[in-house]
């Protein structure tokens, strides 16, 4: 898997590995050329909760505003 893939919607998730045997998350977006950290949170299921996801894409329409 890449370090960081696109979700869709202009955003974009980064993997990583944290001590513990955790993993990490931490959505983007780039806006006026620069990366926005929009929600980051610790993996407890294989897939992205949708709740981040909504999280991020609320955020990510708010700066358009």
């Amino acid at each position: 898997m890449p370090l960081a893939r696109p979700l869709g919607k202009g955003l974009w998730e980064v993997r990583t590995s944290l001590a513990s045997k955790r993993i990490a998350r931490v959505i983007f977006c780039f806006h006026e050329g620069e990366l926005v950290a929009l929600t980051g949170f610790i993996k407890k299921t294989p897939k992205t909760p949708q709740d981040e996801l909504d999280r991020a894409w609320s955020r990510r329409k708010e700066m358009e505003r």
